[in-house]
Formats: structure tokens, C-alpha cells, sequence
């Protein structure tokens, strides 16, 4: 069995962001029993803004990473820096009035502006540039839309967004549109290196390599190792993309989806450096990343979402997605990188940070950032370190975990995932894909019925063939084969582990049982 790369550890594909930096620092495992202020599992972008921003208010600080850092989704983002939410603010206003748009408008707002802040004080050198964004119709799409898009937005404060005939930008044309001023990008893996040396600075500690199977809140809080290390603390904050702390609340008010992404050359200058989305669903995003001493940037575009474990192709996503940019960008050439990442969509919009719903007080999660991991991934902290030192946070109610929003879009969102969810249990009554190993060709998986067992069957290059249970060990549902990503994807909550059964995403918190 190969060694897993401990900088992979959310699939077999490579983000660009990998392909243009040097490797982020690794730190040692967790070997000893530690006490600290606050404990904080997760090294993607909210973990590592967390541990940051509480060292800044004088707080001892531990930090748990279980692969390597940004090895999780943070280091699949399209890194857009953006206030212009992808729920739309006409959907925002209607589920969370106009108090609600605007503080969301503010939040993220607020999150660029504190990741520049940091850029600036912590003197990171990672390509950070303000630049417009531009919000289009596709083909399918109605002037109408952006009509109601101009007027909502400017209703949560953004008064200086403008609809426009066309972006004037070169190498796209986007027809009607609306441009947001002040958005941002910068390159991720660049960012969160500054990040790490500035909470080393502070006297935080970083520990990856390490895994957590138990946390524990309350007047006794800690969390346990697999090696059985403990560290107490005074509050927990869980920053693993979706917690893996709660059992079933949160897995009902938040969904998990695949999203695609490809890096393709385009020389220097040929395309207007902006942030591009346009109104189709699932929709596409588009950014220019720029590459050191060569003569091209990358054109990054992502879109072709679709639920997790649901979709036998995902590779045709990745040529759709190709074929789409290269009948928009004429000067779109060779193609770099092709990857894809898992975002949590919650059911009405807004991501969740704060305290976890029905846990003690002192555990805190950040989770549901839908395609706005970067900014979400910064105000969550905010949020968090604010309910920790006791101050008022103007968003802390709006992104409350516990909330309930009672309007009828979010509540047919609801019951349309869980029925979904609930239709995905039948699988443990079907037969399989195949019905003997010798049918799962080489690099490849399969289900297998065996008896009441379902049975996940990976053959590896050389042919040998290896077994466990495809019983997610979640909540019971049956994995999927995930031929792009090599990794077996449940399609209830989105854990996710690699050919062998591995763990490599939550909510699961342990690999697939061996087959029976």
C-alpha cells in the first residue's frame, strides 16, 4: 500500500496553488499532554485566521492538523476574496430581512478588509490585490436578475455597485453585468505560511500529523489524540470544513457538494485581471492567477457542482468545464491543472460560526462556507473570538450554529436534501455495481454485494485487490467509488476516504471498517 501524501489529503488531484509555491511549513506530532487557553482543530484558512487572531488578544494557543497545513479544501479554493455572495442578496434579503443582507454585505466586507489588515502587519508576501468583480448573465439569464441583484444589494449597503452594458474588460466579454468594487484575491498557500510564522511568533503552538477522535467541553474540556494526548483547555473551536463533533444536527442544515475547478494558460495581459461569476446554477467562477518568470498567468475557472456521491462521471464535469472556457476566453490555451474540491452548502445561505448546538459553551465550530471559504474562513474567527473574550459581535446571532430559519425556501431546501439523504439509505438493500472482484478493473472501485455486507473493492495498478466495508461509519450510508480523486465519497454527509478506506473528510471520524 503506497504512502498517503500528507499534503493530499482531500483527494489525488493538485490545485494550482500546490503547483506554484513552495511546500507550507510541517510541524512535529502531537507527543505529550498540553494545557493551553484554547485548543483549535483545523489548519485550513479558519483554523490558522483562529489561533492568529486569539494570540493577538494575548491568548495561549494549540493547534491540531491532522494532515499537513491547508491540506484539506483550504488548499482547493479558487482563493476569490469577494462580498458579492453567491446566495445572491434578493435570496439573503428574503430569508433574513434587510438587517440580515446588510450584516452579511458587512461581514464579508469586513473579512477582506482584516485579511489585508494582516497582509500589511504580518508583511506576507502573497500576490493580495484589490480588484472589481463582475457579476453576468448566461445565456439562459434575464436582465431582470440583475436588476433585482442592483437593488438588494444596494438595500445591504453596497451603494457603490453599478449595472453596466458590458465590463469593458479584455479577453471576455460579459455583456450586462454589475461590477462590485473592492473585491480581492491573493494566493492561499503564500497567505497562510505568513499566517503560521506570525502564530509561531505569538507563542502559538502548531501541531500536524495529529488527529482528534474525542472532544470533550464543559469545566473539563480537552480533546484526545489518537495517540491518547490530551489537551485541556478553556474552549475548543472545531475548524474542519464540517464538524465531526456533532452527530446529526448540523449534517441536516448543511449538504456537501463537489465543485470543479481547472487552471488554463493565457499569456500576460490578454485577460482583464478581475473576479468573474455569472447568475447560471450551479454557476461559474473565474479569476487570473498569476505565475512567476514565465510568459502565461493561469485563467482559473471552477463551476459543474453536483451533490457528493452522486455522479458517476466527474471527470465529464472538468471537460465541460474546459469546453465552457474555451468558448468564452478565446485566448485560453493549454491546460495546467484540473482538480475539484467539497464545499457545505447550508440550507438557507448563510454559513454557521459560533457555539455548537447542543454542546457545552465553550465548543465552537466554523463550518457551511458554501463558495466563500476565504471570507467565511475570516469572520468566523472574528465571531468566535469575540464570543470567547466576551465582546459584542454585531454578526454572531446571524451566523449562530443553533438558528433556525423559518421561511419557505429554506424550509424546502431542507426537506429536499434530507429526503435525498434518506433515499440514499436504500442503497444498503441493492445488490452493488458489480458482483466479483475480477470485474473492478485496475485503478478502479466497486461496490460489492456480498450477502447482506456491502463490500468497497479497490484494485491498484498492479491488480491486487483491497477490501473494507462501505458502510460509512458516520451514519450508516454506502460510499461511492470517486475514479477522478480516488477516494470513496458518502453521498449522505459527505465523509470521504482514499482507495484503501481511509479517513480523509468528516463528518466521519474514522477510516471504513474492514471487510467483514
Amino acid at each position: 500500500m503506497p504512502t498517503p501524501n500528507p499534503t493530499q489529503t482531500s483527494g489525488a488531484t493538485i490545485s494550482s496553488w500546490f503547483g506554484t509555491a513552495a511546500p507550507l511549513p510541517s510541524f512535529e506530532p502531537l507527543r505529550e499532554n498540553l494545557t493551553t487557553d484554547v485548543v483549535v482543530v483545523g489548519g485550513g484558512i479558519a483554523g490558522l485566521t483562529q489561533a492568529y487572531l486569539l494570540g493577538l488578544e494575548g491568548k495561549k494557543v494549540v493547534l491540531l492538523e491532522d494532515g499537513e497545513l491547508a491540506s484539506g479544501e483550504t488548499g482547493r479554493t479558487t482563493a476569490h476574496l469577494s462580498f458579492a455572495l453567491d446566495d445572491r442578496y434578493t435570496t439573503l434579503e428574503d430569508l433574513f430581512g434587510k438587517d440580515g443582507a446588510r450584516l452579511a454585505a458587512d461581514s464579508h466586507r469586513a473579512a477582506v478588509d482584516r485579511i489585508e489588515q494582516i497582509v500589511k502587519k504580518e508583511k506576507i508576501d502573497c500576490d493580495f490585490t484589490r480588484l472589481p468583480g463582475y457579476l453576468f448573465l448566461p445565456q439562459s439569464g434575464t436582465p431582470k436578475e440583475l436588476d433585482q441583484e442592483l437593488e438588494a444589494a444596494h438595500r445591504a449597503g453596497l451603494t457603490d455597485v453599478k449595472r453596466l452594458p458590458d465590463a469593458g474588460t479584455q479577453g471576455f466579454q460579459t455583456g450586462e453585468c454589475l461590477v462590485f468594487p473592492n473585491q480581492g484575491q491573493f494566493h492561499i498557500l503564500k497567505y497562510l505560511r505568513g499566517v503560521a510564522q506570525a502564530i509561531e511568533k505569538q507563542g502559538g503552538r502548531i501541531f500536524t500529523r495529529t488527529h482528534v477522535t474525542e472532544v470533550h467541553g464543559g469545566s473539563q474540556a480537552r480533546v484526545v489524540t489518537t495517540g491518547g494526548h490530551e489537551v485541556r483547555a478553556q474552549a475548543i473551536v472545531i475548524a474542519t470544513n464540517t464538524p465531526f463533533n456533532d452527530r446529526v444536527v448540523m449534517h441536516t442544515k448543511q449538504h456537501p457538494y463537489r465543485t470543479y475547478v481547472i487552471g488554463a494558460r493565457v499569456p500576460k495581459g490578454s485577460v482583464t485581471k478581475a473576479l468573474y461569476w455569472d447568475t447560471a446554477d450551479p454557476y461559474h467562477y473565474i479569476r487570473l492567477q498569476e505565475v512567476e518568470n514565465e510568459d502565461y498567468d493561469l485563467l482559473i475557472v471552477g463551476g459543474e457542482d453536483h451533490k457528493t456521491g452522486q455522479e458517476p462521471d466527474p471527470e465529464e464535469h472538468l471537460r465541460c468545464l474546459e469546453f465552457w472556457t474555451k468558448a468564452n476566453f478565446p485566448t485560453a490555451g493549454q491546460v495546467d491543472y484540473r482538480w475539484s474540491g467539497q464545499v457545505m452548502e447550508p440550507v438557507d445561505g448563510l454559513a454557521y460560526a459560533g457555539r455548537n448546538p447542543l454542546d457545552e459553551d465553550n465548543v465552537y465550530i466554523i463550518t457551511g462556507d458554501s463558495g466563500h471559504g476565504m471570507t467565511h474562513g475570516t469572520l468566523g474567527p472574528i465571531i468566535i473570538t469575540d464570543l470567547i473574550v466576551g465582546r459584542e459581535n454585531p454578526w454572531a446571532s446571524l451566523y449562530d450554529p443553533g438558528r433556525v430559519t423559518v421561511k419557505f425556501e429554506s424550509v424546502k431546501e431542507y426537506v429536499k436534501e434530507n429526503v435525498q439523504v434518506a433515499a440514499d439509505y436504500a442503497e444498503l438493500l441493492t445488490g452493488g455495481d458489480v458482483k466479483t472482484a475480477e470485474e473492478v478493473a485496475p485503478s478502479s472501485g466497486a461496490i460489492i454485494g456480498r450477502g447482506p455486507l456491502k463490500v468497497a473493492v479497490y484494485k491498484d495498478p498492479q491488480g491486487q485487490v483491497h477490501e473494507c466495508s462501505a458502510v460509512c461509519p458516520h451514519l450508516g450510508c454506502i460510499v461511492h467509488w470517486n475514479k477522478l480523486e480516488t477516494s470513496w465519497d458518502c453521498p449522505c454527509h459527505g465523509s470521504r476516504f482514499d482507495a484503501y478506506g481511509k479517513l480523509m473528510n468528516g463528518p466521519a471520524n474514522s477510516d471504513l471498517a474492514p471487510a467483514e
